[in-house]
């Protein structure tokens, strides 16, 4: 590969998984040099025909790199062809770097595609000593690996929109003493029976955005309806009709819960985003809210439940049966939670029975909901935390007219080796949809499940 454009340059070199969890990726280095390297290509080749939901990120990822380098000729592919970026023209150059003979002093045995990939880059590197070249990858250990050879490896972070897991939205902020006290001027009316409040804040609060609730220890609940600056509208909520609230025979058991309830419930609310440690009623709650609109109040056709679980995507091809039938053993958790919403049944087996043949419940794997439209539907995703950004996209896109999303995540339980608590899809939904007036994040806390389950939560 031949050197081209200002003499110290940077070679951003793309792993696979680069590409597995943004297909796109290629287009995120702006003006700077991006290599695929030759054993990328293949891997990406074994890939792309899997039942895996990754082989659809595979063939779009093959796709771009396809329409990137269009009809250039092997040398100007080995050398960089410049990226078209539509009407602001090129920016920024593609290569793909052939898998040559690594140079004889060569860092890591051949045996691996890890290791051809950082020999390959240390011959680059040995060529160009002037230039920079960095490994982008989401393996940790191929990193470490890439910089025990002396080569720079970085993460993927295009698409991470926090630092610190910590500073993820709640979508509640709990006030010490009276909210009331930090008003200094508050006009009250009724609108469709509801009661707003136009406040102006002593001071302004930056952090509050639109659908956070505010909370105070008096027990005044209000909904952010429209903010700016220091003057915000807020729907009075009050605590004693929100904990009240039933769907399907279920009450929530905190305020938080409550919360969880009434956006759940609430037909203006498209998608709904709830977190929480295991055991905090995400599920039941989720389930309890979707039985209610589809067989009660008949806003919703049916309901759609999915979950992204590591491994599904491989094992569920060896399962018998229809795909309903598949899906069944992963999501046990509808089930259990189908049981324990009937509980005080005569018969609980039998209530879960009679409730699986009457409500419109389908279980779809993730590979199935690619390229599908989901209309009047309420559409469950567990195990959310598993999915990349990218993932998340392809499935909230398939909300169709009049339809709800909700999705449910432990960021504290993620089994893909590429996501963290701050690349996950969930995180990257919750940040991106914070202003979004039809959605709503609420993070769950407590263990209500059992004394066990909490103690087992804080302790273990």
């Amino acid at each position: 590969m031949e050197a081209c454009g200002p003499t110290r340059h940077t070679f951003y070199v793309l792993d696979t998984n680069v590409l597995i969890h943004d297909p796109n990726a290629l287009l995120n280095f702006e003006e700077h040099h991006v290599i695929i390297p030759m054993t990328v290509l293949e891997e990406l080749d074994k890939l792309k025909s899997g039942k895996a939901s990754t082989a659809a990120d595979c063939r779009q990822a093959i796709r771009l790199i396809d329409k990137t380098l269009a009809d250039a000729p092997p040398d100007q592919v080995e050398k960089g062809v410049p990226i078209q970026r539509g009407k602001l023209g090129p920016n920024g150059t593609l290569a793909i770097l052939m898998d040559k003979t690594p140079i004889p002093a060569h860092c890591l045995p051949n045996d691996l595609n890890d290791n051809k990939i950082i020999n390959q880059l240390c011959q680059l590197q040995h060529k160009h000593p002037d230039s920079r070249v960095v490994l982008v990858s989401k393996d940790i250990n191929m990193r470490l690996k890439a910089r025990a050879c002396g080569i720079d490896a970085e993460d993927y972070q295009t698409d991470q929109l926090l630092d610190d897991i910590s500073l993820l939205a709640r979508g509640y902020h709990q006030v010490e003493g009276s909210f009331w006290d930090r008003v200094k001027r508050v006009e009250t009316h009724q609108r469709l029976g509801k009661t707003v409040h136009d406040v102006q804040l002593v001071d302004n609060v930056p952090a509050l955005h639109i659908n956070d609730f505010i909370i105070d220890d008096q027990g005044f609940i209000g909904w952010v309806k429209s903010i700016q600056g220091d003057h915000m509208s807020l729907r009075d909520l009050h605590q004693e009709q929100l904990m009240h609230q039933e769907a399907w025979g279920l009450r929530p058991r905190d305020v938080f819960q409550a919360l969880a309830m009434y956006a759940l419930l609430d037909p203006d609310i498209h998608l709904v985003n709830l977190t929480g440690a295991a055991g905090s009623g995400k599920t039941i709650l989720a389930l309890a809210a979707a039985i209610e609109q589809t067989m009660v109040s008949k806003t919703y056709r049916r309901i759609i439940a999915t979950r992204s679980t590591q491994g599904l995507d491989e094992d569920i091809g060896f399962l018998p049966g229809t795909e309903a039938e598949k899906m069944e053993p992963w999501l046990g958790a509808i089930t259990d939670n189908l049981e324990a919403l009937h509980m005080d049944d005569e018969c609980t087996h039998g209530s879960v029975d009679y409730i699986l043949d009457r409500v419109p419940l389908q279980f779809k794997s993730l590979n199935y909901i690619r390229g599908r439209s989901f209309q009047q539907s309420f559409i469950l995703i567990d195990e959310s935390q598993n999915l990349t950004p990218h993932q998340i996209k392809t499935i909230i896109t398939r909300a169709g007219s009049g339809s709800k999303v909700v999705c449910l995540g432990n960021l504290a339980q993620i089994d893909t080796p590429y996501l963290n608590a701050t690349s996950s899809g969930l995180t990257y939904l919750t940040e991106c949809f914070k202003d979004f007036p039809h959605g709503v994040h609420i993070h769950l806390q407590g263990v209500p499940r059992s004394i066990l389950a909490e103690y087992a939560e804080t302790h273990l």
